[in-house]
């Protein structure tokens, strides 16, 4: 009993001593812990951190935010952080612009140095802001393996001229308004055609050849592979980034791409990173600094990894044993001033801009004359090359066609054949098969005048808006109706139905070694339009790329009759 009371007193003697040495034991256990955690934050001497807002393309937003982390770690006394946000590059440009209530970053990386342009363009900034690349990726035609093949592949990659020469090959494109991948794709269409002898119609062919499949962006594309979501009919190639290609080929096994290089070179994916107006003091030197991270072997190693070249194109991986893509360098092409890229993309827009064509069909006699060494007539070439033309028109273009000769209806020299419908409608209605029944009329004269008026008044009668109005004249000879009205009755009435808000030209055609070149001309002229003739019948096709290339391209890049 006396040991249990000594015992007592003394645990009650010693309990306080322990309780101050535990409560010691937790201070300073509670100093070292709250020291760990400042250093881990920035450091205990940090009156406030200094938080840096990049705003990264989702291709690198990735890698972008581990070189953020690693700057923080590698200098825990700078007292900053790197904020990264994936996200799209439209809708940066367009929140640059106008605000959309999100908070806007302090540097921005895009895709291209494009969407610099479109912001700018935009009012997102009043002097030119450019950005420095930390890496690229080459715009590629991506190749289906069985298209690559009848190309020529594995022995050789083949090139965008034996790619986008063959007509048979089902060519994608994503919308150049909306993705640069479209921009570079149709500056190396422009270079391909930069050799032909009409270089306007050549471009032309092969722009409407490509609007046939444009979606809206490059990602949309890969949908349209054999085997893919889409119902709509697969794509043998299209343009994408060579990075995007790599992805698809470690993602999919059954559907591999070949990537095929552009000669001359194109603009790249060029990855800027750019320091926005809006930062200023401590956030530009921040900014400054953390673009060194960017540029440093760790970073370069992660671009590496993820499929990216350097900023000049060259490879950061040995790819030598993948036969699909290429290790050599890769030419690095800025992309054009701002006001060239807009030149091109009123190309575009011209060529697939709607139109309501009123064609004018010559059947006279003399179109049944043979064309030495086709074994056809005029007749035949004639509708055969309308027929191709009719294939470049976008589904929802609207066009009718009337045959002329003299006194087709009566007394009228002109009848309709086909009435102005959409493309689609005529397709489905069998319009095509009825345009290649047309045949000459044996004795027929050419009632070019008073067919062309009529034409005309049908045109104006009902002009749309939103549209490319005009009259196409197809014929291979020169007025022969003598109880028709003169030269220059019909130059007089066309001249009354000019109406500069409403636009409507006539666009002559002229085959064959009989034709007026004069008259032709003199009509078009009257309307704004412009005619296009040869005397070799065979050359058809040409001159009605070459009529359709300046149809549609559109103001303030050039005029009907530049």
């Amino acid at each position: 009993m006396g040991r249990h009371s000594s015992a007592k007193r003394a645990k009650a003697t010693r309990s306080p001593v322990v309780l101050l040495a535990g409560l010691l034991v937790l201070a300073i256990g509670g100093w070292f812990a709250f020291g760990f955690i400042s250093d881990r934050i920035g450091g205990p001497d940090c009156a406030e951190t200094v938080s840096l807002q990049v705003t990264a393309a989702p291709d690198v937003s990735g890698i972008v935010d581990q070189a953020g982390k690693r700057a923080a770690e590698a200098d825990p006394e700078a007292c900053f952080r790197v904020v990264v946000t994936s996200r799209d590059s439209a809708a940066t440009a367009e929140s640059l612009a106008l605000s959309d209530g999100s908070e806007l970053p302090d540097a921005w990386i895009p895709e291209s140095t494009l969407w610099l342009q479109r912001a700018q363009d935009k009012g997102a900034w009043n002097t030119p802001v450019t950005g420095t690349s930390v890496a690229s990726s080459p715009v590629v035609l991506a190749l289906t393996e069985d298209t690559a093949s009848t190309l020529g592949w594995p022995g050789k990659q083949p090139t965008w001229s034996e790619v986008l020469g063959k007509t048979d090959i089902s060519v994608g494109l994503p919308d150049p308004s909306r993705d640069p991948v479209g921009v570079s794709t149709l500056h190396g269409v422009r270079a391909l055609t930069g050799t032909a002898e009409d270089k306007g119609a050549a471009l032309t062919a092969l722009l409407r050849r490509l609007s046939v499949n444009t979606l809206p962006q490059a990602s949309d594309l890969f949908l349209r592979l054999p085997g893919g979501t889409s119902a709509a009919e697969p794509l043998g190639a299209f343009p994408t980034s060579e990075n995007a290609l790599l992805r698809h080929n470690v993602k999919s096994s059954e559907s591999q791409l070949v990537a095929s290089y552009a000669d001359p070179a194109v603009p790249s994916l060029d990855f800027p990173y750019t320091v926005l107006p809006k930062a200023s003091g401590a956030k530009r030197d921040l900014a400054q600094k953390f673009l060194d991270k960017l540029l440093d072997p760790a970073a370069v190693t992660s671009f590496a990894d993820a499929g990216f070249r350097a900023p000049d194109g060259k490879a950061l991986r040995d790819r030598s044993q993948d036969k699909r893509t290429t290790a050599a360098p890769i030419e690095h092409v800025p992309l054009p001033a701002s006001a060239e890229v807009d030149q091109l993309l009123n190309q575009w827009a011209g060529v697939n801009l709607n139109s309501r064509m009123q064609v004018l069909l010559d059947v006279s006699g003399s179109m049944a004359e043979p064309v030495p060494g086709t074994g056809l007539d005029r007749m035949a070439v004639t509708l055969r090359a309308a027929e191709l033309g009719i294939g470049l028109f976008r589904p929802t273009t609207r066009f009718g066609i009337w045959l002329f000769s003299t006194n087709l209806d009566g007394d009228k020299d002109y009848r309709e054949l086909l009435p102005v419908e959409t493309v689609t409608d005529h397709k489905a209605s069998g319009a095509i098969a009825k345009l290649r029944d047309v045949k000459s009329i044996q004795g027929g004269a050419t009632g070019l005048y008073d067919s062309v008026l009529a034409a005309y008044q049908s045109g104006r009668a009902n002009w749309e808006p939103g549209r490319i109005n005009v009259v196409v004249v197809l014929t291979d000879g020169k007025n022969e109706d003598p109880d028709g009205i003169s030269r220059e009755q019909l130059l007089a009435e066309l001249a009354k139905l000019q109406d500069p808000r409403r636009p409507l030209v006539v666009v002559g055609i002229g085959i064959g070694p009989d034709i007026d070149v004069a008259e032709l001309d003199a009509i078009s002229k009257a309307t704004g339009g412009q005619a296009f003739t040869t005397p070799d019948p065979t050359k058809i096709g040409d001159i009605f790329y070459a009529a359709l290339s300046k149809l549609l391209c559109q103001p303030p890049t050039c005029k009907p009759g530049s």
